[in-house]
């Protein structure tokens, strides 16, 4: 696998950002988009065994307005 794409919304509770891989379970958080990147290259790294993450991750911020 070369990319991995995760799903970014907004938490409504809380504030800050919210991101889901599509196709793997992994979620994390953030206050900042900044933080947000990080935890998601971190969460990669942590879920893949050595050498088999991913080279590109891909966030798609979904915005729902009503």
């Amino acid at each position: 696998m070369s990319e991995i794409v995760f799903q970014i919304s907004e938490d409504d509770t809380d504030g800050g950002f919210i991101a889901r891989a599509l196709g793997h379970s992994i979620v994390t958080e953030a206050d900042t988009w900044e933080e947000l990147r990080a935890n998601v290259r971190e969460a990669v790294l942590c879920h893949f065994d050595e050498g088999k993450a991913p080279a590109v991750i891909r966030l798609h911020r979904v915005s729902v307005r009503s």
